[in-house]
């Protein structure tokens, strides 16, 4: 079956019920009031008000804070879904993390500093919030849909790098198992942006069928081998420095590539073999056991001829996993790099349109359980793109059906949603409870929690 069979989408909405392990028809009403509600999504209580969620505001809550999501079981329902492959039929993965920020959140628990940008000044600023780590297969192309694999939140008692080895390890094998990849197939190529520790996720994952792609800060130093040893003394480990600000420390390239684009001008990539990073004991090398390895992989500095917006253009530093590369290896790498930002596209529909961070909600598990269901939510949106009529704008211009944006795909699931077979049941009657006596306070404090990966204390 195919992305655009009605089958496919039936098929997970039963996969997706089976994976709720308590408060089962409130949950699955809850993920069905995301999807069919006007406009964005920017209150909890305001989703009890859609035809689609038959049960009251009280039973909203109650699914939402008492209801369990089996996480590996749905992982295993969006693994065993077809994947998107570039033009070469390569799966490409993209990894990045999402902050839910939770500033005037005292009394949550297992918040940490995020970093984030100011507004107006493009100043970095550290607030208090949740991280969330996606993985998300790319589609070839210009376009703003990603199919989420994974989301997981790191903790305060989490490595980052440790983290995302050990997420992305379960994805890759969860690809495996699915039968998406096989032994004849060209590896996975993943993506990260600057902020992770490339060189120990490569390490760490050597053994499986991956070629990692992470981009570089213009600052960093890497190394060549080294010369021959002369035999006095003992060998060098590494050799000459490459400063990627220092032109006059760069040896010759052993590729150049040169790509005429439509939106870029000429774009032209430059490689250098065996190059490694100098590690040092501390970070995610901390605990590693015996002497630091060295790592040498390939570097590629892609320059273009102009960015959108009159932006000025700087070189963009890519290092990568794979070794023995050629020509047609380097285009293929920058190219996939740059649908890397696709994945932005994801994260700003998930907050603005799905409503992902607006509810406040106190618990991190309850958080936990909300994110799952905004995935199950995409995934359906992904499901249905070809499924849904455009209900376009007067001032829109219209688009082939394959062509709809998850916004627009989303105005029209609320009439696929009324042909798709029900699976919550029908609410039974009840009454409210009794609530708190009239005039009675509630004396006992919050408990609140400090922020960071320092030793938890409760206050």
């Amino acid at each position: 079956m195919t992305d655009n069979d009605p089958r496919l989408l039936t098929e997970f909405r039963n996969g997706f019920y089976r994976c709720l392990d308590r408060r089962a028809d409130a949950q699955f009403e809850l993920c069905d009031a995301i999807l069919c509600a006007d406009g964005p999504v920017s209150t909890l209580v305001g989703l009890s008000q859609t035809p689609e969620h038959r049960r009251g505001y009280g039973a909203l809550y109650d699914g939402l804070n008492e209801g369990r999501i089996d996480q590996d079981k749905l992982r295993s329902e969006l693994l065993s879904l077809p994947l998107p492959r570039d033009t070469t039929g390569r799966i490409v993965l993209a990894v990045d993390i999402s902050n839910w920020l939770r500033p005037n959140a005292p009394t949550s628990s297992d918040r940490l500093f995020c970093h984030t940008y100011a507004r107006g000044s493009g100043q970095k600023q550290m607030i208090p919030g949740w991280p969330y780590s996606f993985i998300a297969a790319l589609e070839p192309g210009r376009t703003s849909w990603t199919r989420i694999l994974d989301a997981r939140r790191l903790g305060p008692d989490e490595q980052e790098t440790a983290m995302t080895a050990t997420q992305l390890r379960r994805v890759i094998e969860g690809i495996i198992d699915a039968g998406h990849w096989r032994d004849d197939d060209p590896p996975i190529l993943v993506l990260f942006d600057a902020g992770y520790n490339i060189a120990r996720i490569s390490w760490l994952l050597a053994d499986l069928p991956i070629e990692v792609i992470g981009r570089l800060r213009s600052d960093r130093v890497l190394h060549c081998d080294p010369d021959d040893h002369p035999g006095v003394g003992r060998p060098a480990r590494h050799g000459p420095e490459f400063k990627l600000a220092d032109p006059a420390t760069w040896p010759d390239p052993h590729t150049a590539t040169e790509t005429v684009t439509t939106r870029y001008g000429t774009a032209t990539a430059t490689s250098w073999r065996r190059l490694h990073p100098r590690l040092a004991r501390r970070g995610a090398w901390t605990d590693h056991e015996g002497n630091l390895p060295i790592i040498p992989r390939t570097l590629i500095q892609l320059n273009v001829q102009h960015l959108p917006g009159n932006q000025k253009p700087k070189p963009l530093w890519l290092w990568t996993s794979a070794t023995e590369v050629d020509p047609e290896h380097i285009d293929r790498y920058w190219q996939a790099y740059l649908r890397r930002f696709d994945l932005e596209h994801t994260f700003r529909f998930l907050k603005q349109t799905l409503g992902w961070t607006a509810p406040h909600i106190a618990s991190p598990l309850t958080a936990d359980n909300w994110t799952w269901l905004i995935v199950a939510a995409h995934t359906q949106l992904v499901l249905a793109r070809e499924l849904t009529n455009d209900l376009r704008r007067p001032w829109e211009k219209p688009v082939l059906p394959h062509k709809l944006s998850p916004a627009r795909t989303r105005r029209g699931f609320r009439n696929l949603h009324r042909k798709l077979p029900p699976q919550a049941s029908a609410p039974k009657p009840s009454k409210p409870g009794p609530g708190r006596p009239p005039g009675q306070r509630n004396r006992q404090p919050a408990t609140t929690y400090p922020v960071g990966k320092q030793p938890q204390r409760v206050k």
